[in-house]
């Protein structure tokens, strides 16, 4: 699960133009990273511009999902991800990036690559869902509770059929403890104790 990029792009007019973003293509050669940029930057603006206002839609294009929130502001968000990565993940991230963008930067101010610090930040902290998410922690908790669960009750039937096989023991030891104690007892009737 890995996010490649987080794009906040202004859509309420043609072109769309990217106001901030933050990549990270280390996963990347150095000499293919910055042809995957272009590309990144290319299909969230295509796709920016093609969301209708207030929609949220996930596009995949050649292994990589485009995650886009576009909203009523006239703005879109734009998140480039793996496929692993949970949709729902993303887009709790782009609605919280967009609360956050619209409260500290005024309309006014939205001109191309005016920066915005703080998506490196939610950029390296959801690189991990299941650490950034509380849902999905929870889940992860859960999975982890339903294996030592199913592990704990395979043991209690192994134990259960362990307990079976010496109760049979038991019984036919049992059962040949009564002849033993026949056999002796008709033994030791023929010899009179004087």
């Amino acid at each position: 699960m890995k996010i490649l990029n987080i794009s906040i792009i202004r859509n309420d007019s043609k072109p769309a133009t990217t106001l901030a973003a933050a990549s990270e293509l280390s996963s990347y050669g150095f000499f293919q990273r910055s042809s995957v940029q272009e590309f990144i930057n290319f299909f969230a603006a295509t796709i920016c511009e093609r969301t209708p206002a207030g929609q949220r839609q996930s596009v995949e294009q050649q292994g990589m999902f485009g995650h886009v929130h576009s909203r009523p502001e006239g703005i879109a968000l734009m998140m480039v991800t793996d496929a692993e990565y949970p949709s729902r993940v993303a887009f709790t991230l782009l609605t919280k990036v967009g609360d956050d963008f619209i409260a500290q930067v005024p309309k006014t101010q939205w001109r191309k690559d005016i920066g915005f610090s703080s998506l490196q930040n939610y950029l390296t902290q959801y690189q991990d869902p299941q650490k950034a998410d509380p849902m999905m922690r929870v889940q992860k908790e859960l999975d982890e509770t339903k294996i030592v669960m199913h592990k704990t009750i395979e043991s209690v039937l192994e134990r259960g059929e362990k307990l079976d096989n010496l109760v049979n023991r038991s019984e036919q030891l049992s059962a040949q403890s009564k002849m033993f104690y026949k056999s002796a007892k008709n033994t030791n009737s023929c010899c009179g104790v004087m």
